[in-house]
C-alpha cells in the first residue's frame, strides 16, 4: 500500500506554528502581570534583632529619663562612664544676693563692716578729699586815691560818714565804707547805704549830671528828683541772690540798686520794663539808663533779665580798658 505524499507536512507545519506562537503568548502574559501589579511593592518585613542586640538595645541619644535611677537597699547608683553624661544633672542652688544670707539683707558692707561703719568712713574719706574753699581777702583801698575820691565826694556836697572796716568773710567786706545819706544836698538815699567811696562818687556825678537834667526835661517846670529809693547797697551774697556761682559786687560796696525816684511834686517813678512805653515817664526812665553807663561800669535794667525786673543795677566793677557792660 502507498503512502500518502503529503501526509507528513501538516504536522511539521503545526510543530512550526507553535514555535512561533510560543513567544508571543509568554509577552503577552508578562504584559498581563504587570498590567495588574501595583505601582509600589510591598515593603520588607522588619529584620528580627540578633541575640546581642536583644540584650543590650542602644537607646536613642536624645532622649533622657527624666529622674534617676533611685537607690535601694543602701546601693549606690553607678556614676557614668567618663565622656557621657548622667541621667540628669543636678539643678546648682541659686547663688546667694551679695549682701544677703538666707534670704535675708545683711547690713554689711564689702569689707565686712557694718553699713553705717562703711558710710562713716566713705563720708571721712570724701571729708579729707574736699578741697577747702579759699576766698580774696577784702581789698585794701589805695591811701591816695581814697583822700582824692572823699575830696571829690565832697565837692558835690554829699552827705556821709566814714564806717568802720566791714569784713564778713568769704570774700565779702570793704575796707574804708562810707554810710550814704544824701546822694546830693538835696536829694536823698533812702534808706541810708554803706558803700565804697568810688560807687558813691559816681552815684552822686549820675544825679547831677543826668538824672536831674533829664527831669527837667520830661517833668512840669520846677519838677526834680528828691529822692533815690535804693533797694540794695552793701549785702554780702552771690549775684542775683542765687545759691551758686559768683560773689555780687554788692558784697565789695560796689553796687547800688535804686528801685525808684521820687520827685518834688509827690510823684514816684517805679523802675519797671518801659521799654515800650511811649509816656514822659517811659523816655525818662530810658534816657537815665542809658546815660548811667557813662557813670557806672555795669547797669542791667528791668529788659536784662527777671532778677532785675524792678530796679535798675549800677556798680563800679573794674575791667580792662574801661569796658562797660550796660543792659
Amino acid at each position: 500500500m502507498r503512502s500518502s505524499p503529503s501526509g507528513p507536512a501538516p504536522r511539521t507545519c503545526e510543530r512550526k506554528r507553535m514555535r512561533c506562537h510560543i513567544p508571543l503568548i509568554f509577552l503577552s502574559s508578562l504584559l498581563l502581570t504587570g498590567a495588574s501589579l501595583p505601582k509600589t511593592g510591598p515593603l520588607p518585613s522588619n529584620k528580627p534583632p540578633t541575640d546581642a542586640q536583644a540584650e543590650a538595645p542602644i537607646p536613642a541619644p536624645e532622649k533622657k529619663p527624666e529622674t534617676p535611677v533611685k537607690e535601694e537597699d543602701g546601693n549606690k547608683s553607678q556614676p557614668p562612664p567618663d565622656g557621657e553624661q548622667g541621667s540628669q544633672a543636678p539643678t546648682p542652688e541659686p547663688k546667694p544676693t551679695e549682701g544677703t544670707e538666707n534670704g535675708k539683707v545683711d547690713d554689711k558692707g564689702a569689707d565686712g563692716k557694718k553699713g553705717d561703719a562703711a558710710g562713716e568712713e566713705k563720708s571721712k574719706d570724701d571729708k579729707a578729699d574736699e578741697v577747702p574753699v579759699t576766698y580774696p581777702p577784702v581789698e585794701i583801698e589805695n591811701p591816695a586815691d581814697y583822700a582824692k575820691c572823699l575830696s571829690e565826694l565832697k565837692t558835690f556836697g554829699t552827705v556821709f560818714t566814714e564806717a568802720k572796716r566791714i569784713d564778713d568773710g568769704k570774700g565779702c567786706g570793704i575796707d574804708k565804707p562810707l554810710d550814704v545819706t544824701s546822694v546830693l544836698p538835696d536829694v536823698k538815699l533812702a534808706p541810708k547805704g554803706l558803700m565804697r567811696c568810688e560807687a558813691a562818687l559816681a552815684l552822686a556825678r549820675w544825679t547831677k549830671e543826668a538824672v536831674l537834667p533829664a527831669a527837667d526835661v520830661a517833668f512840669a517846670k520846677g519838677t526834680t528828683v528828691k529822692t533815690l529809693n535804693q533797694a540794695s547797697t552793701y549785702v554780702c551774697r552771690l549775684r542775683n541772690n542765687g545759691a551758686t556761682g559768683k560773689i555780687s559786687e554788692h558784697a565789695h560796696g560796689n553796687a547800688v540798686d535804686i528801685a525808684s525816684l521820687t520827685l518834688s511834686d509827690g510823684k514816684t517813678i517805679e523802675i519797671q520794663p518801659r521799654d515800650e512805653d511811649g509816656t514822659m515817664t517811659g523816655a525818662f526812665q530810658r534816657a537815665i539808663t542809658a546815660s548811667a553807663c557813662l557813670y557806672f561800669k555795669t547797669v542791667l535794667d528791668p529788659g536784662s533779665d527777671a532778677a532785675h525786673e524792678t530796679h535798675l543795677h549800677l556798680d563800679v566793677i573794674e575791667r580792662r580798658n574801661e569796658y562797660r557792660y550796660c543792659r
